[in-house]
């Protein structure tokens, strides 16, 4: 099993240098060709980053349908980046049917996992009545997990939710807190809501 894994996992890191141009010319032709090879063989991580180039159409004609089946093929794996890129085409609706329940789902898997932006999203989605029935408590929490984790857009939504105390008390102190997080990255919607806090 050790020398399939090694080899899944030379055939990958050919890949990866054709598709970064790491010690050889850049040709997303042979990277697509070495991907599929692992892929095929069911190796998560070369599935992703097949994902990644339909999605983005590095290469090949960009296909949200052909990026969707492997992540899928991925994040069936538990792998938790496919499973918060699927949940992100489920809940635009590339490649798949628009679905918020589905979004939900795969979010919350890549979430669970500890992913900031599945966390995020999710979060955004139970404050927004989104595929789930309206929760501010569970969006706080999650807003937190992600903030907690250096998410500037979690930061501010979670000192919003202290500012209206939807979802947790209502704390100036905690708002501050987030609002400067949020801020000290250089995000332009802390730093106002953290100049409001302040003269206010």
């Amino acid at each position: 099993m050790a020398g399939i894994e090694r080899k899944q996992a030379k055939t990958i890191n050919l890949g990866l240098m054709y598709s970064k141009g790491d010690g050889v010319t850049q040709n997303y032709s042979e990277a697509i060709k070495w991907y599929k090879l692992a892929a095929d063989q069911g190796y998560a991580k070369a599935q992703i980053n097949l994902g990644l180039i339909y999605d983005l159409g590095k290469g090949v004609t960009q296909s949200y349908s052909e990026a969707a089946k492997w992540y899928k093929l991925a994040a069936d794996q538990g792998n938790v980046d496919a499973q918060y890129f699927l949940g992100t085409m489920y809940f635009w609706g590339q490649g798949v049917t628009q679905s918020y329940d589905e979004a939900v789902k795969w979010y919350r898997l890549a979430a669970d996992q500890g992913n900031v932006d599945a966390q995020f999203y999710l979060g955004n989605m139970y404050s927004l009545r989104q595929g789930v029935a309206l929760d501010y408590k569970e969006a706080a929490k999650l807003f937190k997990l992600a903030a907690d984790q250096g998410h500037a857009g979690a930061q501010n939504n979670l000192a919003k939710m202290y500012v209206e105390g939807r979802g947790v008390p209502p704390s100036d102190l905690n708002a501050i807190k987030y609002f400067r997080m949020a801020a000290d990255q250089g995000n332009a919607i802390g730093i106002k809501n953290l100049h409001t806090m302040l003269t206010n």
